[in-house]
This record gives structure tokens, sequence and C-alpha cells, in this order.
């Protein structure tokens, strides 16, 4: 092998390796798909091995490439941070942010802190991706998350914010005065619910608490739905209990779509966190958008 690799290709396989397609790495390094495998059998060329296995349906490193990945991994945090200082001396924090959300906790980001962070720093870029499931940040590229408290990992930095909150089961007035008002989880039994789909498949089963005394229900239903959203407007339309976050709820229940029930069984919880490693150097992007988050949300 005369010629040494190009770090940014090392870094691109790294990425597929990641994701699992040509296609997601392709679009966030903002190239074609077409390009960037080609760029990868160069890649391949150039080291005179085989890097990854191709089908027509997946991509994966081989044992050589995952050996690289490996190896490189060290190499490329060291270049970021490298890069990053340099950014940190220029006093004023550039290039991209990827945070990884649910989508409750990205609706309210929106609401105040991205449109500040984005108007006071003009020269980053945020990429939020919002899914159901909870992914390993670190693994998956993200500079950060944001979920609940009890879902951060233990190894990872959190920063709270938006105070406690909790998740509240809500019907509309006319199921309430149609089927009457359930005064214990047990009683849910006898009504109908919404249940929801989880993004592992299985049907989530409501947790309760009253004077410490814990209950989980798998409730009965002939609706399960998979999106908070969907589930508030069933409930809205009469179609039964629904059991979800109070921000997803919030303003239907001021406009007197639903109202509550099961009050006293439905404690506060610790709320949304913004989390990330501390492992990593903490790039000046994401320090200022964590400050900013402290600004729109202090405790």
């Amino acid at each position: 092998m005369n010629a040494k690799p190009d770090l940014d290709d090392i870094s691109a396989l790294s990425l597929i390796a990641t994701y699992r397609s040509f296609r997601r790495a392709a679009d966030e390094l903002g190239l074609s798909p077409s390009t960037l495998s080609h760029r990868m059998r160069t890649l391949e060329t150039t080291m005179g091995v085989r890097l990854l296995h191709r089908t027509t349906r997946s991509v994966s490193p081989t044992q050589a490439g995952q050996r690289l990945i490996t190896r490189m991994k060290p190499v490329l945090e060291e270049f970021d941070m490298a890069l990053e200082s340099v950014n940190d001396e220029r006093g004023r924090p550039s290039g991209a942010l990827r945070i990884n959300a649910s989508e409750i906790a990205a609706r309210i980001l929106m609401a105040d802190v991205i449109p500040a962070f984005l108007a006071q720093y003009p020269e980053m870029t945020l990429d939020i991706v919002t899914e159901g499931r909870l992914v390993d940040i670190v693994k998956a590229g993200f500079d950060a998350g944001v979920r609940l408290a009890e879902a951060v990992p233990q190894d990872m930095i959190a920063v709270p914010f938006g105070g406690d909150t909790r998740f509240v089961t809500v019907a509309s007035p006319r199921y309430i005065a149609r089927q009457g008002t359930p005064d214990t989880p047990d009683a849910l039994y006898q009504h109908a619910c919404i249940r929801q789909r989880l993004p592992s498949g299985k049907r989530y089963r409501w947790e309760f608490e009253h004077q410490g005394q814990e209950t989980n229900v798998d409730v009965p239903g002939v609706l399960t739905l998979d999106h908070p959203g969907l589930m508030a407007k069933a409930a809205a339309n009469d179609l039964g209990i629904a059991y979800l976050s109070e921000h997803v709820v919030r303003h239907r229940i001021a406009q007197g779509e639903l109202v509550t029930v099961l009050d006293e069984w439905c404690p506060l919880i610790p709320g949304l966190c913004l989390y990330y490693s501390g492992r990593r150097h903490v790039p000046s992007g994401l320090q200022a958008f964590i400050d900013m988050l402290k600004e729109q949300h202090p405790l």
C-alpha cells in the first residue's frame, strides 16, 4: 500500500458501519449514495483489502473493516477534538450539532430554545432526530440526547430542564358522562382504553402510584396506537381513556376537550434532561446549546 487513505474516508467508513446504510451515511455527509459507494471502493483498493460486506439490502463491515474502525476511532475523536479546540479559539461556536430526542422533547425545545439558539449562533446548524426508541447516542453519532430523566443512561452527564412532569389518564367529557369515572386503576378493566404500542412492539403497561402503592395495568381496549398525538385525538373523539404525558394533552385539557381521571394515582416524576457523554470534550456548540437551555428553562 503506497498511498495512505484519506481520514475523511475512514470517518465515512465508520459512519456507514454505524448506520448499516449507505443512504443514511450519505445523507449525513451531503453526498449521493453512489458517490459514497465509489469512495469506499477506492478506499478498499488503496488499502488492498475488502472493508465492507455489501448486499442489495444491507451493508456491514468485514472483520478487517471493523478492526480498522476500532483502531481508528480514538484517532478520529482526537481529530474532532483538535478541530473543536481551534473552533473554541474563534470565540464563536460554529459547525453542526446533532441531537436525538423524543418527539415531545423536540416540540418543547422548538418553542423557545432552538429559535433562540439559531438566532444567537447563526454559524451553527442543528440536526434534531426524533424517534420513540432509546438509542446509544455515542454509537449513533449524536452529540446529545433529550429524554425523561429515568431513561438517561447512568454513564451520561444529565442537564435537567423544565421541572418535574407527570403522565395522566384522560378522556373526553362525553365519554365520562356515558361510561362514568374510574376511581382506581383496577376500574380501568371496565372501560375502553386506548393502548400504546412501544417501538419494541410491546404494549405499554400503564404505571400508577398512590401513597407508596405502585401498580401496573395491562389495560383492555379495542384500539392500539403508536403515536401520542393520535392517542390524544382518539380520546378527544370519545374512543376511550388514554394515558399520556401531560405535555401532549395540556392544550386539549385547557380547551375542555379532555379531562383527567385518577389524578391521585398520577404523581409527579423527574422531567426532561439533555444528556451527553462525559468521556468526550464538550464542543463549544453543545456548551452554547446547554447554556441557552438553562437560560430558557431555569430550574
